[in-house]
């Protein structure tokens, strides 16, 4: 049975694996030479919202340590 730290590593791994191809994905398009820049504005806040969650879970997975 895998335990919530289990389940938080996994979701941890699929959110940087999707952070990863998000960077790919909007790196081709800059590279383009149309750009359509609102799909690109979508993609930059999609990947934002990713770091935000990865720190989230990462701070979750971190124990607090007291100094």
């Amino acid at each position: 049975m895998l335990t919530d730290r289990d389940s938080l590593l996994r979701k941890l791994h699929e959110l940087r694996s999707e952070h990863r191809d998000l960077d790919t994905v909007i790196a081709r398009l800059a590279d383009q030479g149309s750009i359509d820049q609102i799909n690109l504005q979508r993609l930059k806040k999609r990947k934002l919202m990713l770091k935000d969650e990865i720190s989230w879970l990462e701070s979750r997975l971190i124990p607090d340590s007291i100094a």
